[in-house]
């Protein structure tokens, strides 16, 4: 009996240091892993680009952040976004956007909405609330909570929520206060759980864009990597219709052609397409195609220009100056931004703090600094100001 205690007793021990090893070492691994920054960021910015690059205001459209477990206030090697590193970029705004589902062995070409759940799996490791367990609403609703606690932490971020406050946040960075805006996006509609009145809810925490799908089909209609290729079901449009009267950003990133088009053909509000690359600079399964793209420019919407490798067809900075380029080119610089998809599972040349060797290859590019300006921020904050609700 002795020796079978001391069995028993060392199997616990055992078990108890790999679920305190997992809990502990868990969460960094599985960044570590998967947000990379990686690839050549090109010479170092000239005395002139890094002028320029300070005068900017600086707006990203997508990142994945409030994933991972991690203080957004502090300076991290992990990842590719922290208050400290996009203060060194001289960041103005930033859109983050909650994940909620993503489905294992996700690829860009085909995804089964029934397939097991990653999210699921990252939340338990790193203890997220027992609420988000089986609700991808809680979910949604968990990361907003966490970006405003750290704004409530924090002197250098404000959540915004109002065309109003969004014009404080800029009049503060004018008189010389290091001050970023954060706003709250979704990462598909799925965070809906099916129920209309969530879009409410998910307002009232201060969500002002969503998009509708992911990587996988849900209840709105099809999404660009699923498997039906279908248009808005009854409920998705239901949906698009109550999301824009209440005058939240639609975001079609991840949407199916047809949803696109059925969402162009259903509503007359601007689109966002947060992070993308050009089907015609890149010709790649992730990319919609140029049409698609013309219309929502044609209508005022905005493109955000991805940074890693399956968007704009390369690992450099040079990649992504070629496809802002080409969208300057082809659909007018009044449509395009940046759209990083930073820390989403993805390897880019750029993190928050580098963002001047883009400024540098813009140049380097034949980019006026009209254009510069325009495509670095200034589109998406005339976006926002004319389509954020004026007051809360």
């Amino acid at each position: 009996m002795t020796v079978l205690r001391l069995l028993l007793t060392l199997i616990t021990v055992l078990a108890l240091a790999v679920v305190l090893a997992i809990y502990t070492l868990g969460p960094a691994a599985l960044e570590n892993a998967q947000n990379r920054v990686a690839g050549d960021k090109g010479e170092t910015p000239s005395t002139d680009a890094m002028t320029l690059h300070q005068s900017l205001d600086i707006a990203d459209l997508h990142a994945d952040t409030l994933l991972w477990y991690r203080s957004m206030l502090e300076r991290s090697e992990r990842g590719q976004v922290d208050v400290p590193r996009m203060l060194d970029g001289n960041m103005a705004i930033q859109m983050l956007t909650v994940v909620t589902k993503s489905p294992s062995g996700q690829n860009y070409h085909s995804n089964s909405a029934d397939a097991s759940d990653n999210i699921t799996l990252l939340a338990l490791i790193q203890r997220w609330p027992l609420s988000t367990r089986n609700s991808l609403f809680e979910r949604a609703m968990y990361q907003a909570d966490r970006l405003h606690a750290f704004a409530a932490e924090s002197d250098s971020l404000a959540v915004v929520t109002s065309s109003e406050e969004l014009k404080q946040v800029l009049k503060s960075r004018e008189d010389g206060s290091e001050l970023i805006a954060g706003l709250l996006g979704t990462e598909g509609s799925h965070a809906l759980d099916g129920d209309l009145d969530n879009i409410k809810r998910l307002y009232n925490a201060g969500f002002r864009m969503m998009s509708l799908q992911h990587f996988f089909d849900n209840k709105l209609g099809g999404s660009l990597h699923g498997e039906s290729n279908a248009g808005l079901t009854d409920f998705g449009r239901e949906a698009v219709r109550l999301i824009d009267s209440m005058g939240i950003m639609i975001d079609v990133s991840h949407s199916s052609p047809q949803v696109v088009d059925d969402v162009l053909n259903l509503i007359d509000s601007p689109l966002i397409v947060s992070h993308t690359g050009f089907k015609g600079h890149c010709d790649r399964k992730r990319n919609i195609g140029d049409d698609l793209m013309m219309r929502i420019a044609e209508r005022g919407g905005l493109i955000g220009v991805g940074f890693w490798s399956e968007a704009v067809c390369g690992t450099d900075v040079t990649a992504i100056a070629d496809a802002i380029a080409y969208g300057v080119e082809t659909f007018g610089v009044e449509a395009v931004a940046l759209g990083s998809d930073w820390d989403g599972a993805v390897t880019t040349p750029l993190a928050a703090n580098d963002l001047a060797y883009l400024t540098s290859a813009l140049l380097k590019r034949g980019l006026s600094e009209n254009d510069i300006r325009a495509v670095m921020g200034g589109n998406t904050i005339r976006y926002f100001l004319e389509h954020l609700p004026a007051t809360d």
